[in-house]
């Protein structure tokens, strides 16, 4: 069976995508197939699986990857060299509702975002769900399905839900 590889991505040759005009894209970025981007900016030699919704309002870093299935909402940060694991969902919204005190549908007035940052080098595995107003630090690990609802200090290995400390790394890349 023949592997496909992604495709280098041009405006002008997308297929099964919704990029934004908004977006703004760099140099040698690898999107598959069915992702929807719009207002979000996206480094260097960055790859996005299949099925990925990256919001406005998103910074990616350079030389990550971003797995497929995964949902990157408004008001996330993620810096360089992080892996997102496949299935990831960060939230931005602590109390989300769907309608106001007066029965209407919420607008964009009637909540605020709260930001996530994802520091350096950092990895979340798969079917992780990554709360709102949270950091996970440089070089830290998210263990898969653990549930992020508080800080992850730098070159900490945290699982469980809520996600807990199990380990310290050191700091040499293995």
């Amino acid at each position: 069976m023949l592997k496909k590889t992604p495709r280098r991505i041009r405006r002008s040759q997308t297929r099964f995508q919704k990029i934004a005009p908004d977006v703004k894209l760099v140099k040698d970025l690898q999107v598959h197939n069915f992702v929807n981007l719009y207002g979000c900016e996206i480094g260097d030699n960055t790859k996005i699986g299949s099925f990925v919704e990256i919001q406005k309002g998103v910074r990616i870093g350079r030389n990550c990857k971003i797995s497929s299935h995964s949902f990157i909402c408004e008001g996330v940060c993620i810096e360089d060299e992080v892996f997102v694991g496949h299935h990831v969902v960060f939230i931005n919204d602590r109390y989300p509702k769907a309608t106001t005190d007066r029965g209407q549908l919420q607008t964009g007035e009637d909540w605020s975002v709260i930001p996530t940052a994802v520091r350096r080098s950092a990895s979340i595995g798969s079917g992780a769900v990554i709360l709102c107003g949270v950091e996970i630090g440089q070089g830290s690990m998210v263990g898969a399905g653990s549930v992020v609802i508080k800080n992850v200090g730098p070159y900490r290995i945290v699982a469980g839900n809520p996600a807990r400390t199990l380990r310290r790394l050191s700091k040499a890349k293995p």
